[in-house]
């Protein structure tokens, strides 16, 4: 077994869709980034490939690369499955979002749903929570989102 741990940040910006766990939230802003901004599939694509010892998103999806301008980062995850699947399972994710508005807790089951089907996993599997930064940070002033994930992989196939 391993644990992989994975972050992300983004700050929100005018003009863009916010999307998180490949959902459109229909806020009013959105978050600034090469891809689509999602926070939540960064921070557990950066879990997977962390707890798979396959280097990070950054490595494998750079922002200098056009080929990913604007990707649906559920794109991106669905290749890092494709990369571990040989060596390993998904036992299960849990990750937390951090941020003031929107209110998140009525998406989860979507966004679970989406993000089970790009992974080819149980819903079960995934736990996600929201905080807020209580007025602190960047987060709480509702300038950026962060999201932290772990994960648990099981390497049966390992050498």
């Amino acid at each position: 077994m391993r644990i992989g741990f994975g972050y992300d940040i983004h700050r929100l910006v005018e003009g863009r869709p916010l999307i998180l766990g490949g959902v459109d939230m229909g806020h009013k802003k959105g978050l600034l980034g090469h891809s689509d901004g999602d926070v939540l599939l960064h921070a557990i694509i950066d879990a997977l490939l962390g707890g798979a010892n396959l280097g990070d998103i950054g490595q494998l999806f750079p922002d200098t690369d056009p080929q990913y301008e604007g990707i649906s980062s559920l794109e991106l995850l669905k290749d890092v499955m494709g990369r571990i699947s040989g060596l390993a399972d998904i036992v299960n994710i849990d990750a937390t979002i951090v941020c003031q508005k929107p209110r998140l807790a009525p998406r989860f089951d979507q966004m679970k749903h989406e993000v089970a089907a790009a992974l080819g996993i149980p819903e079960d599997r995934i736990s996600f929570k929201a905080k807020t930064n209580e007025g602190l940070g960047p987060e709480g002033a509702g300038d950026a989102i962060s999201a932290y994930a772990v994960v648990l992989l099981d390497l049966p196939k390992a050498p």
